[in-house]
């Protein structure tokens, strides 16, 4: 077999955007491409280096931590120049910035051509801020981001940065704390100080970094969560405390069974977990909320200006993954503003939902005609979507199933997800979205020539004369479908 030289290689049509990020207990490469409000992940690797590792003890990088991370930051930068990104960005954060060696590493880094930015702790905090606003834009409450070398706190509400903080908090740092039984004193101390004492009642604490992510994968296996998603996901402070007695009891074999869960951050589990019981009782938070996206994703968040920050992540990047996916441009806008007048009374929240389904109504067509429905359900469910939490993606995943021939049943697990409810009317959007496409053959001028409204007990569709033959029997029978499920008549004008 005949493999293509890299002369034959298709250009890259879409700029792409990289960062290294040379953390305290891992190193990693991500690359970005796609909707500068949103870039879907094109490539992700880690290397967990453990720099931070000795610091504690020695205030140094140690020569196996330093000679994993060479071989990382070499092969990242080769990887980088072959993907041809268009930007690359390479920051060091605690490890590196309070290591008395840690100018040999950026040598090193520096060596193999890339940049290196030592991030102060605050601009630490400020990135992991908005990787959270990123992908939750509504968050309200205290984003902390814990590393291996230092914890970062963050206020955000209203899609603001207030109050920030650095503490010598690092996951790598805990165990000499514990030992001495000076944890939860220190983390009390510390917070005093510096006027954070108390500062999240009544608000969530939203957890950025590895540790607690695994912790959050713990329990999603734990309580058989039916969706694999860790975005968003909550848990309350006495699920912490609960978690933080099972890691008590719990071999380190049966750790390694969890899916998800990297066996890299199973040594450091309990220490992040003892961590973040002391802060929530201290910082008084009304429970916790996992943010997938963190420091990498706020340093592209920050570099974007006021009106793509304004743009809802959801729809940016489910307009395009229709875009990509489905057959017909701009399809997904067009359908919404087309059943829009049947759903007058959704609230906000809800819209937004209906929206991004008809963003992808047409993704499933390249699918066997057997198992469209079941892509529908599982883009919906398990695609890389941000501000949504599971009852929006099960309601996304409703209105995909009917939308592409599934029935008005709900599959396992949307009921687990969402209440009967809002899957009835996820069922009633995808009946919509349904008509929609059958009427138009998926074009644009039918639909907007023609409109759908409830009027008088009716679902009421209004064609202009010369549209009239598309009013087939295929049209009809999914006209009254979508009538009957609103309890109403199928009245074409």
């Amino acid at each position: 077999m005949r493999w293509p030289t890299r002369g034959s290689e298709p250009p890259v049509e879409e700029p792409r955007a990289a960062i290294i990020d040379i953390g305290s207990n891992s190193i990693r490469l991500v690359v970005y491409q796609g909707p500068p409000r949103l870039p879907a992940i094109l490539f992700n690797e880690k290397v967990l280096a453990g720099l931070g590792r000795s610091l504690a003890q020695s205030g140094t990088i140690d020569e196996q931590a330093m000679a994993l991370a060479a071989t990382a930051l070499r092969r990242f930068a080769a990887l980088a120049r072959e993907m041809e990104v268009t930007t690359l960005r390479t920051v060091a954060t605690a490890a590196v910035r309070d290591a008395s060696n840690g100018a040999a590493l950026i040598a090193v880094a520096e060596a193999a051509g890339l940049k290196v930015e030592i991030l102060p702790g605050e601009k630490e905090a400020e990135a992991a801020g908005y990787g959270v606003l990123s992908g939750i834009p509504d968050a309200d409450g205290i984003v902390g981001d814990l590393g291996g070398g230092s914890l970062e706190l963050v206020r955000v509400k209203r899609g603001k940065l207030l109050n920030r903080a650095s503490f010598p908090l690092g996951v790598l740092r805990i165990a000499a704390l514990r030992e001495k039984g000076r944890l939860d004193r220190q983390v009390r101390l510390l917070l005093a100080e510096s006027d954070w004492l108390g500062a999240g009642k009544g608000v969530p604490f939203y957890l950025v970094g590895g540790s607690w992510r695994a912790l959050a994968r713990l329990d999603m296996e734990a309580t058989r969560y039916p969706l694999p998603v860790i975005h968003q996901y909550a848990m309350s402070p006495e699920t912490v405390v609960r978690l933080r007695r099972t890691l008590a009891q719990v071999g380190r074999a049966r750790l390694k069974g969890v899916p998800g869960l990297s066996s890299g951050r199973i040594p450091t589990l309990s220490d992040a977990t003892a961590l973040l019981s002391a802060l929530l009782k201290h910082l008084r938070s009304s429970g916790t909320i996992v943010s997938a996206y963190g420091l990498r994703e706020g340093l592209l968040y920050e570099q974007l200006n006021a009106e793509q920050r304004a743009a809802d992540p959801l729809i940016v990047a489910t307009r395009d993954e229709g875009r990509r996916s489905g057959r017909f441009p701009e399809h997904g806008d067009l359908l919404d503003h087309w059943i829009a007048p049947l759903f007058a009374d959704d609230r906000a929240a809800d819209a937004r939902l209906r929206i991004a389904a008809c963003q992808l109504a047409d993704v499933g067509w390249r699918a066997n005609p057997d198992f469209r429905a079941e892509r529908g359900v599982e883009i919906a469910l398990h695609g890389n979507w941000v501000a949504i939490d599971a009852r929006g993606r099960a309601m996304l995943a409703q209105a995909l199933w009917t939308a592409l021939g599934g029935a008005t049943t709900s599959p396992e697990p949307l009921s687990a997800l969402a209440n009967e409810a809002a899957l009835r009317r996820a069922v009633q959007w995808g009946l919509a979205m349904r008509l929609g496409q059958r009427l138009s053959g998926g074009l644009a001028a039918p639909l907007t020539r023609s409109s759908v409204a409830v009027e008088n007990g009716a679902v009421r569709m209004a064609l202009k004369p010369k549209d009239t033959p598309l009013y087939g029997e295929a049209v009809q029978k999914r006209h009254r479908a979508l009538a009957v499920a609103m309890g109403l008549q199928a009245v074409v004008a």
